[in-house]
């Protein structure tokens, strides 16, 4: 990206600040959650968002950790940021969405998140369906899961869906096309929740020296096209969640946050 285009990008990310303060401090919460269905979709974006079963293991709040502000935040800066149409309902609202594996609405869903992936347990109806959905084009992005041994919790789980003999888990280039969609993206941010970089006067890494360390990685089909991505020690939906929260958390994490959504879902729609 050229350096005029670059700055132009990322005025357009900082702009977004003084919508912040009008909307982004309205934190929402419906009264039920919105399970996606057959008449949930028109052609247009609709995040969507795993609802999965946790095991006996993690802490957290599972599949609905940032959820519903989160999905909201980013299905508005998403309207903002690019062209691309984006659902909402009646009222103004992004229609934001709630997709069960074995769920038939998952196969209109070609972006799904999975929050916390570290508390995930897989039945085998639901390692079919997801690994249908994948292989049929379908990209799921896995993330806020920290330390090794929520790493290698996930990889167990995500390797009865994707056997990595067959599909191997590797890290993201640094060239990748991915981090160049729309936004130069030199590397992906480590991104703690807001309490915890509130609590420890500004740290980042949630677990110390386990979770020093950022990395960023995808799953591939035979024709590379990415149809898992991963960001593991981050918190990358806490960005979009807490943009008003904090003015100073919101220029440190939420841009950059931002930044990396936008480029991996274009990437994601155009793959």
């Amino acid at each position: 990206m050229r350096p005029a285009v670059r700055n132009l990008a990322l005025a357009s990310l900082a702009v977004v600040a003084i919508a912040a303060a009008a909307f982004g401090q309205v934190r929402l919460f419906p009264q039920r959650v919105r399970l996606a269905t057959a008449t949930s979709f028109d052609s247009t974006f609709n995040f969507c968002r795993v609802m999965y079963r946790s095991g006996p293991f993690g802490t957290g709040g599972g599949w609905s950790a940032d959820y519903p502000t989160a999905d909201i935040n980013l299905s508005i800066r998403l309207s903002e940021l690019t062209k691309i149409r984006v659902g909402f309902v009646p009222g103004g609202s992004p229609n934001h969405l709630v997709v069960r594996l074995t769920d038939d609405a998952l196969f209109n869903c070609p972006f799904v998140l999975m929050s916390e992936a570290r508390t995930i347990d897989l039945d085998e109806l639901e390692v079919a369906k997801l690994r249908e959905y994948l292989l049929k084009g379908g990209f799921l992005w896995a993330d806020d899961y920290w330390g090794s041994r929520a790493w290698e919790h996930w990889v167990r789980e995500i390797g009865k869906v994707l056997p990595p003999s067959e599909y191997p888990v590797v890290d993201l280039p640094r060239d990748h096309p991915m981090m160049r969609s729309q936004f130069t993206v030199e590397q992906i941010p480590q991104i703690p929740n807001i309490g915890y970089w509130i609590q420890s006067g500004g740290g980042t890494s949630e677990l110390g020296a386990d979770t020093a360390e950022v990395h960023a990685r995808m799953i591939t089909d035979h024709d590379g096209r990415v149809m898992v991505f991963m960001t593991h020690n981050t918190d990358i939906s806490d960005s979009w969640e807490r943009e008003g929260d904090d003015p100073e958390y919101f220029y440190r994490f939420s841009v950059s946050g931002y930044a990396v959504a936008v480029n991996v879902l274009l990437h994601a729609f155009t793959h």
